[in-house]
């Protein structure tokens, strides 16, 4: 099944991505096979997958970090070609300065962005009044999170859920077009997890931004999106095994905005996360992946 898609503009598409890698003395291994994807603006995707499917790459190639064998990555109707300030990213571990405050580190990017190392001293009078917007910026950013009492502390001092508010904020406070993120609550514990998954759906409901989450974790990917992707290489074609991983599900979450606990009753809940299991998760059910037309999402049944 498929997701209905919105007609456009796109603020993502992939266009028959392929991406491989060089063996020595191997040809070429292909990690992502013919990917095709329109994501609108304001849209919340989870991506998951089996481990070693393929996520990081996409990330890597969506990020600006890798071009593509073959086909186009665009953002904004732009061809991805390098790193852009409109492409956020929150890693799992805390992509913080250690020897910086918590406000310094919100606030690091921003002031990168306008003022090189030697510029903040030719221009030092500009240099201060913008450092107090970027500061009262970031202040602000802090208290949404809750931290404004722990702006002056470093990234030690705080617990693990509170670094990675400080990482949100920091990549928030850039307002990317695209955030995205990579396991971002995947070393916290349960209650800080659910804090976070709800500080996130907070925010996006104010800024609708464009997410893409990645996880491992099923129940939270349903969560929180608006629509699944399953990238998986669990399939056969008819001209025989997989080449590379696919999307093998693209889903539209069946729960309005704003999302309550209560919705893990629900039993569409549940038999979205055995759709998600049995299409893409579980090797030994292998779906037929049959080709469609321009425009369409892939799948077929499972075998």
């Amino acid at each position: 099944m498929s997701a209905t898609e919105p007609s456009g503009p796109w603020q993502l598409e992939l266009k028959q991505v392929v991406q491989e890698y060089p063996v020595k003395g191997a040809g070429w291994k292909r990690v992502l096979d013919s990917l095709d994807l329109r994501v609108p603006a304001g849209e919340l995707v989870a991506l998951v997958g089996p481990s070693g499917c393929g996520k990081s790459t996409l990330l890597r190639l969506l990020l600006g970090m890798e071009l593509p064998r073959t086909g186009e990555v665009l953002v904004d109707g732009k061809h991805v070609v390098g790193p852009s300030r409109e492409r956020g990213i929150v890693f799992q571990h805390y992509s913080l300065f250690p020897n910086l405050t918590v406000l310094d580190n919100v606030t690091y990017g921003l002031e990168l962005e306008e003022f090189t190392l030697l510029g903040k001293w030719v221009r030092y009078p500009r240099y201060r009044r913008r450092r107090k917007t970027f500061r009262s910026e970031a202040m602000h950013a802090l208290e949404k999170m809750r931290l404004a009492e722990h702006a002056h502390k470093y990234p030690f001092e705080l617990s693990g859920g509170m670094r990675q508010r400080v990482a949100i904020a920091q990549a928030m406070i850039m307002r990317p077009r695209l955030l995205m993120m990579d396991e971002p609550f995947g070393a916290l514990d349960y209650t800080t997890r659910y804090d976070l998954q709800l500080y996130l759906l907070d925010n996006f409901y104010q800024t609708r931004m464009t997410v893409l989450f990645i996880t491992h974790d099923l129940e939270e990917a349903v969560f929180l999106a608006d629509r699944i992707l399953v990238l998986s290489p669990y399939y056969v074609t008819d001209s025989g095994a997989a080449n590379g991983s696919r999307f093998l599900l693209d889903e539209r979450v069946p729960f309005p905005h704003p999302r309550v606990l209560a919705i893990k009753k629900d039993p569409r809940f549940g038999a979205l996360l055995e759709q998600i299991c049995e299409l893409g998760l579980d090797p030994s059910r292998r779906q037929l992946y049959r080709e469609r037309g321009p425009g369409q999402s892939a799948g077929g049944d499972a075998s």
